[in-house]
């Protein structure tokens, strides 16, 4: 499939990329509205009870977070005086009333609320609530911000509308200055791993694609549900990363078919039928791990989620189309400007480089490694064993912030600004509508009853009846205290408030504020992650089940992602919570690390790790489905992607880093989580652990229960080669020409000159080529291995002794004999031997000698690796004389038949 899409795109390659380029100019067009449309906050369970005091806070009561939020003051005035009340409410009276719903003041209060009044009672606060929905509200503080100032009073404003207003000013100011910085270290980092001019800008085209496209599907989600502003600082980071991952791995193998003599759509099939594979098997990987996002209830998580899902979309679409489209246009000239670092030729070796050697050492010393690499780990993952959770304040914005001025002006300046009271709203039929307490109208006793038991508890301070609805059948009451939101004593306070139960059945409490806001989203996310856990687990486990073929490998590669991931929170507590970055990074530290943003780099970097895990394990898949050999194929695998692995993660490690510049601290925050969990995933390992780990699971990494063999023969999704033609489809100048230095093959007829006797010097040289021949190659290639073969074989003719022949092939125990009477024999152990007969079209086949049992007795993967080179199963002497003259014998019709037991495919045999 993948490579019917490689020559699909090589055929419509200019309509490929004029579709790609008019989605991309209509995206940035339309999509780049998105921004603007995005919301700030989220990071409650909208299902929780302190959500609900939230939202009828919000519309029946003074909200303590209202839409607006005035602070006036005067440093010769106190708000008793007439003229500072009046400045106040002339300014307020100004306001559009069509725009306005409610406005609270120290001055309409009866009876006038203390908490109103600052301490010195030089200032005092307004709380504007705006009409409409949230569209509304925010063209309506547009319509009115510069209509607060009170003459002869300094004015501070703030509030819940201006606060999404400069979340989504401070998260384009981000954008912008994450792309100013990363952009031209990105050009000569580029320019260094792709080593020519005609590559090195492939990535930034697919990048900006999968950026544009992402935000275009962006906008169309802020149309039916709300979306974090965060989800645009995730599609900027992972649309970079994730098109610099792709592109490198592609070029490369693009690279590799064509050094291999491949033509420009073969090399192009072939590249998407291997690296095209695996991309689109690592992208699926990547979604699924980012759709766990959407089981929370929590809007940052799941709009993140979304956003994150799709940069990963269409970044597939853009490896898998758009890069393919350029590669056909380019051909050979994606080497133009080849850089002198880079060597004009390049031999495509298994084995000798630099990551071959370190994956030796690796498995030569496995238990060194493995010790050496946990006791790392370990002490990085440490921190998170003293981590504290608690929720997010104004203090994430810089110290510039308007809006975070005006809080810490209202911590200091008011009596209840430096703790948040525990807020109790009593609700049910009882409760009168449109009730203000008076003498004639006293409130009622089961009401005072309630506020007298939470009086009584630890810790309580004051309990003050704070709000009655008017079209609502409810009462707040604000309950102070003397410990901090974020305290153990406070959390304890909220459950002994919540275990107080109304006298009335008729009566609901529900418990809000700060501490219990936090509480119900530690509670919604213990509730969530083991099920998302549990999902993605296991859609992860039988991808890479689908993928390699093992039960074994799956499990390994998600232990080995929660190892970085231990690592990377371990970093996040020491550097925000214990505040040891706040200097280099400049941020506040609050003491505490929100809880939903480990949930995101937790999801995020697993997917990211897994793509690293399967570009390694392709490779070595690959190389053990051809060898068998479980050392070498982890070697060779780790050579082939050990410096893609490594160039993909310092580019993507870029694009994070830019992103701890960001103001906004939870920016700062994921940036870094993910810096470090990339870096520990791709270096420590990546290229440590799991080369240390298969070496001690040996052939077991491969393991699979026969009932599961037949099922995975049919999921197959590895990359492997696709099969090859029949005879009669090679092409036949590529079958028949010998290669550069053999003899031509004697016309037919020609009588062949008897030579002296030759047998290789290096026996193993031929024995690697049938090894490299053996499972079902691309048809190009075994040709001319093929032809090489014949050259060897035509000179080994008039070997007389056939067990120098049988050594060949890698068998040849000793000196053998033989005699006319019987067959060949070893001279040890005296048992048949395999030797190499002329087939009829004068090659060399493996042929079965038998003894007196009538039993082949020599090993079967000899035979079946001289078979998958002549195209035939082995044959015994029996069978080609029952059949007559054996050498002018009719050639048998062959088939290609997928392998029952894994991936490629095979010349069918006789017995099946």
């Amino acid at each position: 499939m993948f490579a019917g899409l490689g020559r699909l795109v090589h055929r419509r390659r200019l309509s490929c990329l004029a579709l790609c380029l008019a989605f991309a100019v209509l995206s940035g067009m339309w999509g780049s509205g998105a921004v603007a449309r995005l919301k700030s906050g989220g990071f409650d369970d909208p299902h929780s009870s302190s959500s609900l005091v939230a939202k009828l806070s919000a519309q029946y009561f003074s909200n303590s977070t209202p839409d607006v939020f005035v602070i006036y003051r005067s440093d010769r005035l106190s708000i008793d005086d007439p003229r500072f009340r009046g400045a106040v409410v002339t300014t307020l009276a100004r306001l559009p009333q069509d725009r306005i719903r409610n406005v609270l003041t120290y001055w309409s209060q009866t009876p006038r609320v203390a908490e109103l009044a600052s301490k010195d009672r030089h200032a005092t606060f307004a709380a504007v609530q705006l009409a409409g929905d949230d569209s509304a509200k925010a063209a309506a503080y547009d319509a009115i911000k510069d209509m607060f100032a009170a003459p002869g009073l300094s004015v501070r404003v703030g509030g819940g509308v201006p606060l999404a207003k400069e979340f989504n000013t401070q998260t384009q100011g981000d954008l912008a200055r994450a792309e100013t910085i990363s952009f031209p270290v990105l050009l000569v980092l580029m320019l260094l791993v792709f080593g020519s001019l005609g590559s090195f800008w492939l990535p930034l085209v697919v990048g900006a694609f999968s950026i544009v496209g992402a935000f275009t599907v962006l906008r169309l989600l802020t149309m039916v549900t709300d979306v974090s502003s965060f989800s645009a600082e995730v599609i900027t980071m992972m649309g970079l990363g994730l098109a610099i991952d792709y592109s490198l791995f592609i070029v490369n193998r693009f690279r590799e078919e064509l050094a291999r003599g491949a033509d420009r759509p073969t090399a192009l099939a072939n590249t998407m039928a291997t690296a095209g594979r695996t991309i689109a098997f690592s992208g699926i990987t990547v979604t699924t791990a980012l759709s766990g996002l959407l089981l929370f209830p929590q809007m940052f998580l799941r709009s993140v989620g979304l956003g994150g899902m799709a940069v990963v979309a269409v970044a597939i679409v853009g490896a898998l189309i758009l890069l393919p489209a350029l590669l056909a246009l380019l051909g050979h000239r994606v080497e133009f400007g080849r850089m002198p670092w880079r060597r004009r030729t390049r031999k495509d070796r298994r084995e000798g480089g630099p990551w071959y050697r370190l994956a030796t050492s690796v498995m030569r010393h496995p238990i060194l490694y493995f010790v050496a690499v946990m006791a790392v780990l370990g002490v990085l993952t440490t921190p998170f064993l003293h981590v504290r959770f608690g929720t997010t304040d104004v203090r994430v914005l810089p110290t510039s912030s308007p809006n975070r001025q005006l809080y810490e002006a209202f911590q200091r300046e008011f009596p209840t600004g430096s703790k948040d009271p525990i807020d109790v709203v009593l609700s049910g039929d009882l409760i009168p509508k449109n009730f203000v307490p008076s003498k004639k109208r006293p409130v009622p006793s089961f009401i005072t009853d309630y506020e007298g038991r939470l009086r009584r508890l630890p810790g309580v301070t004051s309990v003050e009846i704070t709000g009655y609805a008017d079209k609502y059948a409810a009462v707040r009451i604000s309950v102070r205290h003397e410990y901090g939101a974020m305290t153990d004593q406070a959390r304890d306070l909220v459950r002994r408030i919540r275990a107080v139960p109304p006298q009335r059945e008729a009566l609901y409490a529900d418990v809000g504020g700060s501490t219990a806001a936090q509480m119900d989203m530690m509670d919604s996310l213990r509730r969530g992650l083991p099920m998302v856990g549990a999902v993605i687990g296991l859609v992860t486990f039988l991808l890479l089940f689908m993928a390699f073929g093992s039960i074994v490998l799956p499990l390994k590669a998600v232990t080995m992602n929660l190892l970085s991931l231990g690592a990377s929170f371990g970093a996040i507590v020491w550097g925000f919570q214990d505040g040891h970055l706040a200097g280099l990074l400049r941020f506040t530290p609050t003491g505490t690390t929100e809880p939903t943003t480990i949930i995101l780099v937790l999801l995020t970097v697993f997917g990211l790790s897994m793509d690293y895990e399967v570009f390694l394990l392709s490779r070595v898949r690959e190389e053990w489905d051809r060898t068998r050999d479980n050392v070498r194929s982890v070697a060779v695998g780790l050579q082939r992607t050990g410096g893609i692995i490594s160039s993909a993660a310092l580019l993507f490690l870029v694009v994070i880093a830019v992103f701890s510049t960001a103001e906004i601290t939870l920016v700062k925050l994921i940036g870094v989580g993910m810096f470090v969990a990339i870096v520990v995933d791709a270096s420590l390992v990546r290229m440590l652990l799991v080369p240390a780990t298969m070496r001690f699971l040996g052939p077991a990494n491969w393991w699979l229960p026969r009932p599961l063999r037949a099922l995975h023969s049919h999921l197959d999704l590895g990359e492997h080669d696709e099969p090859p033609p029949p005879e009669s489809a090679a092409p036949p100048e590529e079958s028949t020409v010998p290669a550069a230095g053999s003899a031509a093959p004697p016309a037919e007829g020609t009588p062949v000159e008897e030579e002296p006797a030759r047998v290789p010097e290096s026996v193993p040289a031929l024995e690697d080529v049938l090894v490299e021949t053996a499972p079902a190659p691309r048809a190009r290639r075994q040709a001319q291995r093929l032809a090489e073969l014949r050259a060897e074989r035509r000179a080994l003719r008039t070997v007389p002794d056939r067990t120098a022949a049988a050594e060949l092939v890698g068998h040849g125990r000793g000196p053998g004999r033989r005699d006319d009477a019987g067959p060949a024999t070893d001279a040890v152990t005296g048992e048949p031997e395999a030797v190499l007969e002329h087939g009829p079209t004068g090659e060399f086949e493996a042929v079965v000698e038998h003894g007196a049992t009538g039993e082949p007795t020599l090993a079967d993967e000899i035979l079946r690796r001289v078979a998958a080179v002549n195209g035939r199963a082995p044959v015994s002497r029996q069978t080609r004389e029952e059949a007559g003259d054996g050498r002018s014998a009719p050639r048998p019709q062959r088939e290609i038949v997928p392998n029952p037991g894994g991936p490629g495919w095979h010349w069918k045999a006789p017995e099946e």
